[in-house]
């Protein structure tokens, strides 16, 4: 797999967004391929870098091209892509994958659900459920997106030109009515609600 270049992500985080749809996210043994994302900047108040540089922000001020992975609401680690020049705080939230390699193992690390095992449209259709089963972790938090533990490659050749909606991000309280959520249109691996 070839990895994107820290320079894809030098860009304002409103073009990265989109054209994340359709590459590869790998970690280990497993891999999605990336049909939703969310946009965030230090501009508007849903971003973690609104408040400003503190120790759990300091890796979204840092260089393009690195991870930043968060623990949300003390249970799930979140993947984001930090983009723009170090300094601006901006990031890419990966919010759903489509699985195409190690797909037992990750149904494995997602458990049960009710009493069944999770279907393939349930195993990474949400930022908790994707980083659960790929099993990433706080500790890959900072590290290179092009040769880390955690890496994003380029877009395979049937999605090279995807169609991509835009929306309003989901599951924030505050800038709700920012349009910065895009989708693969019609993917049934999107989390819940669908564009």
């Amino acid at each position: 797999m070839r990895a994107l270049a820290p320079d894809f992500y030098d860009r304002p985080v409103l073009e990265v967004a989109p054209e994340l749809i359709g590459c590869v996210v790998v970690h280990g043994d497993t891999a999605g391929v990336i049909v939703e994302t969310e946009a965030y900047h230090e501009s508007e108040p849903a971003c973690h870098a609104f408040a400003g540089l503190t120790p759990r922000t300091k890796t979204l001020f840092g260089e393009p091209g690195i991870a930043y992975v968060y623990r949300s609401y003390g249970i799930h680690a979140l993947l984001n892509a930090v983009c723009e020049p170090a300094g601006v705080g901006a990031a890419v939230l990966i919010r759903a994958l489509e699985p195409i390699a190690g797909i037992e193992l990750m149904r494995e690390r997602r458990g049960l659900i009710g009493a069944r095992p999770a279907r393939d449209a349930e195993l990474c259709s949400g930022p908790g459920k994707l980083t659960q089963a790929l099993g990433i972790e706080l500790g890959e938090n900072g590290t290179p997106l092009a040769g880390g533990p955690v890496r994003i490659g380029a877009r395979t050749d049937q999605w090279l030109a995807p169609t991509v909606v835009q929306s309003t991000r989901i599951g924030i309280t505050r800038a709700v009515e920012l349009r910065w959520r895009f989708s693969a249109s019609g993917n049934g691996h999107v989390s819940r609600p669908r564009p």
